[in-house]
């Protein structure tokens, strides 16, 4: 079944959302802020998106600026930062089965479905 990580107050999101309702295929809503992702399941995303943690991080958010920008962080730590503060995982995510996208643009989330 296809997973959309989804944070209804980001537009984007909201429009990935849409995308998937038009597409009369099954799917679950994960609403991250509210139900937030463990460490696991960010390790497992990053290895489907095959990307490096870093380049999950919203790295124009507050949080990041203020806590993160300037310092030398492992991927741990990364993963470690977006568990505790879920704001910072880029969004929206589209899992379908072994395949995973950042669905920005929406198009993006043809790829998989």
């Amino acid at each position: 079944m296809i997973k959309i990580y989804h944070n209804n107050r980001c537009s984007k999101s909201r429009c990935a959302l849409e995308f998937l309702e038009q597409s009369a295929k099954p799917f679950e809503v994960v609403n991250y802020l509210e139900n937030t992702v463990t460490a696991e399941e960010l390790k497992h995303i990053i290895k489907l998106l095959g990307i490096k943690p870093i380049d999950l991080v919203r790295t124009n958010e507050a949080i990041w600026k203020t806590h993160f920008k300037d310092k030398t962080l492992t991927d741990e730590q990364i993963i470690d930062a977006m568990v505790t503060n879920p704001k910072l995982i880029e969004r929206p995510i589209v899992i379908n089965g072994n395949k995973a996208v950042i669905g920005r643009p929406t198009e993006k989330i043809r790829d998989i479905i």
